[in-house]
């Protein structure tokens, strides 16, 4: 079943989703060559704590980290370790926050340093597809229309999308109803309505769509070998077009 929220839930979500950007932030700001993935994780953890807030990932179904921080061909899910950043490397990072029982999510993927110009211009098409997803979350509209215009973009830059994980709605769970795909077809799917909440969140591969999941059973990656992109917002659906939840106050 896919629930409403009011106006005053959803900017109960804006908190946590102001909480989220601003951890993304600080994630961004420190990732470096050098750096290890487990301090990132610790760091997002006590500034999530710090200010009221949840790590939403640590604990759901066993997962063991605040952050999913998955490198070049990982594609989401990586867990945190004692892996060092390294210059040129493409970073995506993930992080959820529950602010009063109420949950927002949102990933960028990261440039360490210098990157090849292939691996700049998969960034750049996945950031367009996710605002491309965005622009069509809005009443009146069906989730067919994010997909679709999530995976057209993609595809005609020559990428491919993920088919095995999806986007998800959002809310007083970290998922709910109704699964957000990134391939679909235009005017079809549930109707989008005002006070729909989602997590709409390109995964885009540079190679085929294909994935395989790694023995510590998390990390996803590319069965190419090739480099994948994960960007994510948590979105409202409004009578006025799409509301960002995970941006900063007073940010865009």
């Amino acid at each position: 079943m896919i629930v409403v929220k009011t106006p005053e839930q959803i900017e109960k979500m804006r908190v946590a989703g102001n909480l989220v950007a601003q951890t993304l932030d600080l994630v961004e700001a420190t990732g470096r060559p050098g750096v290890k993935t487990a301090a990132l994780d610790a760091m997002a953890e006590e500034f999530i704590r710090s200010h009221g807030g949840e790590p939403a990932f640590k604990g759901y179904l066993d997962y063991p980290a605040t952050l999913c921080i998955s490198i070049d061909d990982e594609v989401v899910h990586g867990i945190p370790g004692e892996r060092e950043l390294r210059e040129g490397q493409i970073v995506s990072v993930d992080v959820g926050v529950c602010w009063q029982g109420w949950y927002a999510d949102a990933a960028r993927t990261l440039q360490i340093g210098p990157v090849p110009a292939a691996a700049a211009r998969l960034l750049l098409v996945t950031q367009e597809a996710l605002r491309r997803g965005i622009a069509q979350a809005r009443h009146g509209n069906r989730l067919g229309d994010i997909s679709a215009a999530v995976q057209t973009h993609a595809e005609e830059n020559g990428y491919s999308v993920v088919r095995d994980l999806v986007g998800h709605g959002i809310g007083r769970k970290m998922h709910e109803e109704p699964q957000v795909p990134n391939f679909g077809r235009p005017h079809t799917g549930p109707e989008l309505k005002p006070g729909m909440v989602l997590a709409i969140e390109p995964m885009i591969n540079a190679g085929a769509a294909r994935i395989q999941f790694d023995a510590d059973k998390w990390t996803v990656r590319t069965v190419d070998g090739s480099l994948s992109a994960h960007f994510e917002h948590t979105v409202a659906v409004t009578d006025n077009g799409p509301d960002i939840l995970t941006v900063v106050a007073g940010g865009v």
